[in-house]
């Protein structure tokens, strides 16, 4: 099949104006002018989206699908009593209601231009979701106890969950990985056994450094954390006391060797010094930016800038539905960009094109999935999306970069491809879904989780 646009962005290149991909079996087989490729391949089946750019699939490099239908009910609220909401939330769902909601979420992220997802989950509602909708994904089992003597039951409760889902994922579609619970709910020793069962490559993300909160916690011993400021609140949460370690949370997780496991995902990492970073790019620990749940929740600003210069390979994620409402990597495009340039100090200053690289081959960097995805070269897997830029301010134009991130809406995706296969198309979903069941559990939950 040969694949026309206006725009051609193969993201490791420049841009190809009235460009071309040819797709067969499932691989690119060649990018370049639509003149050209046509006339070498006559008999080739011709999709012409016209005024849109083509570009690989946006690669979301940190989400919680399984949060989906919580969009919107938990709003205005800074991050800790965020986080205490959606945990009291939690307590209403159930394993049927965890399943739909992520195949709402997995469906949101394929109609948005997504077409790999790296989630986390701990009750593997996301990892069936996406086999069902066929997108690609790394899925981490979260585990985390604090109290010592659950540490070895969770533990292998993740590990024989992570077997089986490994020996029910789709070859190359899904890798399985681990993820240690947040640092301020998590006893040491999880992250020490996480390290050793990791040594062999298996895919690692740990939230680090997100929250002034977190921070002050792990440092000081004395945030909202706190169980007496959980008490004063009201939250029917159970927190253990807690030793102040007089470090960043950087510096407290390097004692106990999970970020020197060899494939290592960081979210967040919002309140971190020169030193940290330092040590990340040391440990070369991948970064997952989440700009919108950060300044959604008021959480701070991940100095971008300074992790680039020093050479961490970082990705834009989406994070949790439940904080961003919508699954949207062009919102989260745009709005990273307009609050690094703001907070910049002008020698600083980003382009869209990199933000574009960011959301895509950057985050599959950064995942360890380059070779596969993440840009348009001969060789690559067909993960490719169509945005329609009929109506953008900005066509013609010798930057559609620019006119993505700043004019475009996930409105505009028009075609989802994984893998040569047509996932969503200018409305239409292809995979076989019963809608009108789906569309009456939303109801159904949302109601529950309202009342």
């Amino acid at each position: 099949m040969l694949l026309l646009a206006r725009y051609v962005l193969p993201i490791s290149s420049v841009h190809i104006e009235n460009g071309a991909v040819l797709v067969q079996d499932g691989k690119i087989e060649a990018v370049g002018e639509a003149a050209e490729l046509t006339r070498l391949y006559p008999d080739e089946e011709i999709r012409d989206f016209g005024v849109a750019a083509l570009m690989p699939g946006f690669v979301d490099a940190h989400t919680h699908l399984e949060y989906t239908i919580l969009r919107g009910l938990i709003n205005d609220l800074p991050y800790v009593d965020w986080k205490f909401a959606l945990v009291e939330k939690e307590k209403l769902f159930t394993q049927e209601d965890w399943e739909d909601s992520a195949l709402l979420g997995a469906l949101d992220a394929g109609r948005s231009g997504i077409t790999t997802v790296a989630d986390i989950t701990e009750s593997g509602a996301s990892f069936r979701a996406l086999k069902t909708v066929g997108l690609r994904g790394i899925v981490y089992r979260e585990v985390g106890t604090m109290e010592r003597s659950e540490v070895d039951s969770v533990l292998d409760a993740a590990y024989a969950d992570i077997a089986q889902w490994r020996a029910e994922a789709g070859e190359g579609f899904q890798r399985i990985g681990i993820a240690p619970s947040p640092l301020y709910s998590c006893h040491p020793l999880v992250f020490q056994h996480i390290a050793d069962f990791a040594q062999d490559g298996t895919p690692v993300a740990v939230h680090l450094a997100g929250s002034r909160e977190e921070y002050e916690f792990i440092r000081y011993g004395s945030s909202p954390f706190s169980v007496p400021s959980v008490e004063e609140r009201g939250y029917g949460i159970d927190m253990p006391p807690w030793l102040a370690t007089g470090v960043s949370p950087v510096r407290y997780i390097l004692n106990w060797g999970v970020l020197d496991a060899p494939n290592v995902l960081a979210i967040h990492c919002v309140h971190v010094d020169d030193d940290d970073i330092s040590k990340l790019v040391d440990r070369d620990v991948a970064i997952a930016i989440c700009s919108r749940c950060n300044a959604q929740l008021g959480m701070g600003v991940a100095p971008l800038s300074k992790m680039l210069k020093a050479g961490l390979r970082i990705g834009l994620g989406t994070d949790s539905p439940a904080a961003t409402d919508t699954t949207d990597p062009i919102a989260e495009m745009r709005l990273g960009l307009l609050i690094q340039r703001s907070l910049g100090t002008g020698e600083d200053f980003l382009s869209a094109a990199q933000f574009v690289r960011l959301a895509t081959l950057d985050a599959a960097e950064a995942l360890d999935i380059e070779d596969y995805v993440g840009s348009l070269e001969v060789g690559k897997l067909a993960d490719i999306i169509a945005i329609d830029l009929s109506s953008s301010n900005q066509v013609p134009t010798l930057d559609p970069a620019s006119a993505i991130v700043n004019t475009t809406t996930k409105e505009d995706v028009i075609m989802t491809m994984v893998q040569g296969k047509i996932l969503y198309d200018r409305g239409k979903h292809v995979p076989a879904i019963d809608w009108s069941r789906l569309a009456a559990r939303a109801h159904e939950m949302r109601l529950k989780l309202l009342g």
